[in-house]
């Protein structure tokens, strides 16, 4: 079974990709956990260093890139494993980013997505933006601003693939939030909890 797990920066992806697998695993059953990374925060750090601002068609090629690989190392990884695949991060998180930087979908990335397997389930952790600022603030590892979370959020909502998705509130209590992936998991059919 393959997940993939959206949501913007803040909304606990990581920790709840990590929290499932761990229960799988504690369970007896295989898991593994595959992240899709696409060098965002060490952009952000090496440019907050450099005291400049990535001009937006060089970050997204850079991002792109290096999430492309990430994510066909994944698959290639997953083609290969029997249980539980969780991807932390996919294209579609490209997709909703460029939205929000106003640059176009293109046609590579969709093309992709449309050729590679597709997933069992793409969950979406819905997070308030204010909360999810915070939350980065805290780790003082990456400088999003609240105004680039609301419009990753809306970039998010914007994609045709959204309706699609698994919408989960991530701001429910972590053990809530673990039996509601484990839900999905277990097969049970759901669009939105």
């Amino acid at each position: 079974m393959l997940i993939v797990l959206t949501g913007i920066d803040g909304s606990g992806k990581s920790t709840a990709a990590r929290a499932l697998v761990s229960a799988v695993r504690a369970e007896g059953g295989s898991a593994l956990l595959l992240s899709n990374h696409a060098g965002r925060r060490s952009m952000s750090v090496l440019g907050q260093r450099l005291g400049i601002r990535w001009p937006g068609r060089l970050a997204d090629a850079v991002e792109t890139t290096l999430r492309t690989v990430n994510v066909l190392l994944s698959h290639a990884r997953a083609s290969r494993f029997d249980g539980l695949v969780m991807m932390d991060r996919h294209l579609y998180c490209q997709l909703a980013l460029r939205t929000a930087k106003g640059l176009p979908r293109g046609r590579f990335v969709p093309m992709l997505l449309s050729a590679l397997p597709a997933p069992d389930a793409v969950v979406h952790l819905d997070a308030d933006p204010a909360v999810a600022h915070g939350r980065i603030v805290a780790r003082g590892t990456d400088n999003e601003t609240l105004a680039e979370l609301v419009s990753f959020r809306d970039g998010y909502r914007s994609l045709p693939e959204y309706a699609q998705f698994t919408v989960i509130d991530a701001g429910v209590p972590a053990a809530e939030l673990l039996a509601r992936l484990r839900s999905i998991t277990d097969g049970e059919t759901l669009t939105s909890i």
